[in-house]
């Protein structure tokens, strides 16, 4: 089967399209023929071993446990172990890969888990392989600060693939939002429910007299400190750079809000496997709205 393999850390040329062997089930996974991934912050950051913690997990030297990137998916069953018994061949799936990776290939084996769901039928392939990591992070960190009905909350980079699933799924909650976003985004992140944007570019977010009960960094770019003093008394801060806790149900709570309507997936550019050193160097960059979607077949 073709895969993008990288044996070297570095910039994107090091990813490389080859071939290498189909994989095969074991007893408790399913076997995915792969139409869609995408370029997440965990790729390309894996990919040229930055921070210097990815060298510990992925090889001091050169990437050992990971060499084919790819960290969530939609595809087709098209083959299960004997123990599976949730899904069967043919059953369209969306998935986070976890840190297995291996989303740039024609296909992959998971793990019976809580990491794959059946498709959102309303979902295109495309629409279904950006919501996982994205989708699970913004869930998870604003269930970890609490978030109920009537919440005031601010979204720090709101624009991003954590932050554009961050505003809906807190809209969906019941909270209100503000969101800090750039010029250019501004726009598209009310059309997605913030009642007010704040443009960094033009405002200072942490002059706002505004207080809130949860402030969410979905880019790592601000911090605790620098923000403290927006919270109301007993608020929550929460970080990407954190680790939120995760629940068995959280990919079909999210599959739910698909669903219904009340998520949307925002995809700013599609490429082909063919094309993902074009696709990590715009990812890279900081210039994405939403999603970056590599389609596989």
């Amino acid at each position: 089967m073709k895969a993008v393999v990288y044996k070297k850390y570095g910039a994107p040329d090091v990813l490389e399209l080859t071939d290498v062997p189909k994989p095969s089930p074991k007893k408790n996974e399913v076997l995915i023929k792969i139409h869609a991934t995408t370029v997440t912050a965990g790729d390309w950051r894996l990919r040229k071993a930055d921070p210097f913690l990815a060298r510990i997990f992925n090889g001091l030297f050169k990437p050992k446990r990971v060499n084919i990137l790819g960290f969530e998916l939609a595809g087709v069953v098209e083959a299960v172990g004997e123990k599976v018994t949730s899904l069967k061949p043919g059953d369209p799936v969306f998935a986070s890969c976890g840190l297995r990776f291996g989303g740039y290939a024609e296909y992959t084996c998971l793990p019976e888990n809580e990491l794959i769901a059946l498709k959102p039928s309303k979902l295109s392939f495309e629409e279904a392989a950006a919501v996982p990591i994205g989708g699970l992070t913004a869930l998870r960190l604003l269930k970890q600060a609490g978030i109920k009905a009537g919440d005031q909350v601010l979204i720090y980079g709101a624009s991003g693939s954590v932050g554009t699933f961050a505003v809906q799924i807190a809209r969906a909650f019941g909270a209100e939002v503000t969101a800090v976003c750039s010029t250019s985004n501004v726009d598209m992140v009310a059309q997605l429910g913030a009642k007010q944007v704040i443009d960094y570019k033009k405002e200072d977010f942490t002059a706002s007299e505004q207080r809130f009960n949860i402030i969410l960094d979905a880019v790592g770019k601000t911090s605790k400190s620098a923000s403290r003093h927006l919270l109301k008394p007993g608020g929550k801060y929460v970080s990407v750079t954190g680790s939120p806790k995760s629940a068995p149900d959280d990919l079909e709570v999210l599959k739910g809000l698909l669903e219904a309507g009340k998520l949307v997936p925002v995809i700013d550019r599609k490429y082909p496997l063919e094309q993902i050193r074009e696709a990590h160097t715009y990812a890279e960059s900081f210039r994405k709205k939403g999603n970056v979607v590599i389609n596989v077949i």
